[in-house]
């Protein structure tokens, strides 16, 4: 608040310092004119005419003639109608310097730099407004270097001038630039002491500030304020306290400061004193309890307060709403919006944040699509409620959406976008995102950079999500676990993720041991789960077992789900059937674990314990996830589920496939009937596994993705032992890249193998 006074009054000295011409360029309305301005104008001839000013054009022309043309130049640039004062201009037949001042301020003032400078460079004369208005221009355009030129070369400098400087510096965070031209002033205004000392607080040189205050004794009551907002802002609140009780005489920002501050820092106590014992109140002073008292979960007493105003504003009533929506209390929250008679885009964006935080996605749309008006933040809200609670795909399109009517996505809206298309491997929407990102100038940033590196290699796309790496000019740990992570889900590297899925049981081994002896970092969970499904995927069960009773706490769910994982794999039901009891009690609604137990009494030959555990999860609520695939083409998403029959171009993909299995078989393929988890005939088994959803996204994608791009599929679940082996065949038939990604690894099928080397 310092900072903007600073501000205003250096501008208000400008307009002292030169009385007579500001009052006819800032103030036209203060002259009353003796003769009405003209009509008419002069022709396109006469304003093509370039002006040579004569000889005697400023000993001729002193009359009310040009005050009154002046006048006019002045009106018509404030109301932004730059050519109509040029007109004017180019009309006169002589000019004064306050004629050319007038231009200058007013082409400045319509954002019109170049011409401004153009006419200060061809004015005959110029006095000292002419050259700080042009100074204080080129301070604005934040040309510093420039400004400083022109302050070097003026022939004689005020006030205007040294403090025009100090702002531009101390706007800009030069702070000792601006400390310099402040000790080479030869004289001082309370608007140079103010602003010396708002660029020392607002750039975090805080015990310089004091020292200044300190070496002047008659400060106003803005610099002591912003002296005591700069030691709370530090959180030195005995500091700003001591500096409170000794203001002369305290104004209302001073009490709603001191308050602010207690409140902000939890100290509601003293907070509540000062509240008070303040001798008035105004409505930022009410607004800051309910604040504090919201901060700190307070939502009772923050109520009472919000109650008793006598007046309230849209900051009091956001307040309670962000405080009963940080508390889940939407009901309470959405009452007194629909009360709310100030209602602003910050009401509107924290409710929707608040119903897409709880899940309540639809009542948040419905709030969006009611909005009389949006912001970028509206938009994101809105967006990051789609992602978070699973609906990527109306994500991706709202982003789309966002675009088209014409706001800018910002960082925040850009991640959230890019993160749906990495959920639903949108590439060639998330590529759109890219480009768009680029001509905003986003793409460097950690935040968003990260979001654009994991939508890379969630999408399949390695080595885009290489690039993108290359290109991150900060990278952070995220960056590069997010790097490593995608080289591991492609079987390229990744540590002790990726020799699980290689099968280098020794080197994964060496790594794991490494960490804390070689490198000092002591292992999580997540380690240890690595290495108990290393050891059990390479079928050293026992030393998977030994592992876990090893581990400095107790296995999670996690860890005794690689261990059923492993025994399905290895047919070892007994191991299998006790990680599967000790999961049911972690986690009895996780349909993964039921699904592996009951795989592995399928494979066993062991049919009625399949029934049982069907029972079992029937008695028990627990759904089985429904598996589907999808695929993108030409920014479309197409999804299929087991045997589907909704798409519209279903009869095509059913003979493609019944044509490919007749070639497959030609090839040595072989159904893998042990999968079907039903007890019929052999014959029944291979007609189930023949439409399963990720072949019916393959098929599609050959027939519709151009021949030379690779198609890439997404499976929300494991792929199956069937549909890998099938598709594997599929891609040395067809000549095709097929890039599968299923929960846990991207699967590279090219010319008849895959890149997991059959170890997923």
């Amino acid at each position: 608040m310092c900072s903007r006074f600073c501000w205003r009054q250096f501008h208000s000295g400008c307009i002292r310092a030169q009385e007579a011409q500001q009052k006819l360029i800032n103030n036209p309305q203060s002259l009353k004119l003796t003769n009405p301005i003209p009509n008419s104008y002069p022709s396109k001839k006469e304003l093509s005419r370039k002006h040579k000013p004569s000889k005697n054009e400023f000993e001729t022309t002193t009359g009310s003639d040009i005050v009154k043309l002046n006048m006019a130049i002045t009106t018509h640039m404030r109301n932004g109608q730059c050519e109509s004062a040029l007109r004017v201009f180019n009309s006169m037949p002589s000019r004064s310097t306050v004629s050319y001042n007038a231009m200058i301020s007013g082409y400045l003032l319509n954002g019109k730099f170049d011409l401004a400078r153009e006419m200060f460079d061809k004015m005959p004369h110029r006095d000292f407004f002419s050259w700080n208005v042009m100074l204080s221009g080129y301070v604005r355009n934040k040309n510093l270097t420039a400004a400083r030129a022109l302050f070097e070369k003026m022939p004689k400098r005020d006030i205007v001038s040294w403090n025009a400087m100090l702002s531009g510096y101390a706007q800009n965070g030069f702070v000792d630039e601006a400390r310099e031209i402040f000790e080479k002033m030869p004289f001082k205004n309370a608007i140079s002491w103010n602003g010396l000392l708002a660029a020392y607080v607002h750039n975090g040189r805080i015990d310089d500030a004091r020292r200044l205050f300190e070496s002047k004794l008659d400060w106003d009551i803005v610099s002591w304020n912003c002296l005591m907002g700069g030691f709370l802002r530090r959180k030195r609140l005995a500091d700003a306290r001591r500096l409170f009780d000794k203001i002369p005489v305290k104004d209302e920002v001073s009490w709603n400061t001191m308050i602010t501050g207690y409140a902000q820092n939890g100290e509601l106590e003293e907070a509540q004193r000062l509240f008070e014992e303040s001798p008035s109140r105004d409505v930022f002073t009410w607004t800051a309890m309910v604040s504090g008292f919201v901060q700190n979960g307070m939502l009772d007493k923050a109520r009472s307060i919000f109650d008793r105003m006598p007046e309230k504003n849209s900051i009091s009533w956001n307040a309670m709403i962000a405080g009963y929506v940080q508390c889940k209390m939407l009901d309470m929250a959405n009452e007194l919006f629909e009360a709310m008679p100030c209602r602003n885009i910050s009401s509107w964006n924290t409710m929707i944040t608040g119903y897409s935080q709880s899940g309540e996605v639809a009542r948040a749309r419905n709030l969006f699509d009611r909005m009389p008006l949006r912001d970028s933040i509206s938009w994101s809200a809105m967006i990051a409620g789609y992602v978070q609670n699973g609906y990527s795909e109306e994500a991706v399109h709202l982003s789309v959406e966002m675009r088209r009517d014409g706001e800018k996505l910002n960082r925040s809206s850009f991640t959230c976008a890019l993160t749906a298309c990495a959920n639903i491997a949108a590439l060639e929407l998330g590529k759109q995102l890219h480009g768009w990102l680029v001509k905003s100038g986003y793409q460097t940033g950690c935040f968003v950079g990260n979001a654009l590196l994991a939508m890379y290699c969630k999408c399949g796309s390695i080595d885009e999500a290489h690039d993108a790496f290359q290109e991150l000019s900060d990278k952070d740990l995220i960056s590069w676990n997010t790097m490593i992570y995608g080289y591991a889900r492609h079987g390229l590297v990744g540590v002790l993720s990726a020799c699980g899925h290689t099968g280098l049981v020794d080197k994964g081994t060496e790594y794991f041991y490494s960490m804390s002896q070689e490198y000092g970092i002591t292992a999580k969970s997540v380690h240890y789960t690595c290495m108990v499904d290393l050891l059990g995927r390479a079928g050293r069960l026992d030393e998977a077992q030994n592992l876990m009773r090893n581990m400095p706490f107790e296995p999670d769910a996690a860890t005794w789900g690689a261990v059923l994982g492993a025994s399905r794999i290895h047919g070892n039901t007994e191991l299998g059937e006790k990680a599967a009891e000790i999961i049911f009690k972690m986690e009895p609604d996780n349909s993964g674990m039921y699904i592996l137990l009951s795989n592995l009494y399928a494979a066993s030959g062991r049919w009625p314990d399949v029934s049982k555990m069907r029972l079992k999860m029937r008695d028990k609520g627990v759904k089985k996830v429904p598996g589907y695939s999808w695929l993108e083409v030409q920014t479309k998403i197409h999804t299929f589920t087991v045997g589907d029959c909704f798409h519209p171009e279903k009869d095509k993909i059913y003979a493609f496939l019944e044509e490919m299995y007749m070639k497959m078989k030609h090839e040595g393929y072989l159904s893998s009937i042990k999968m079907v988890l039903h007890d019929v005939e052999e014959e029944e088994k291979e007609q189930m596994l023949k439409y399963h959803s990720e072949k019916l996204a393959v098929a599609y994608g050959v027939l519709s993705v151009p021949t030379g791009r690779p198609i890439r599929v997404i499976k929300n679940l494991r792929v199956c032992e069937d549909c890998h082996n099938a598709i594997k065949y599929i891609s040395k038939i067809t000549g095709r890249l097929i890039i599968l990604r299923d929960n846990n690894r991207f699967h590279h099928f090219k010319e008849g193998s895959c890149s997991c080397g059959d170890y997923w």
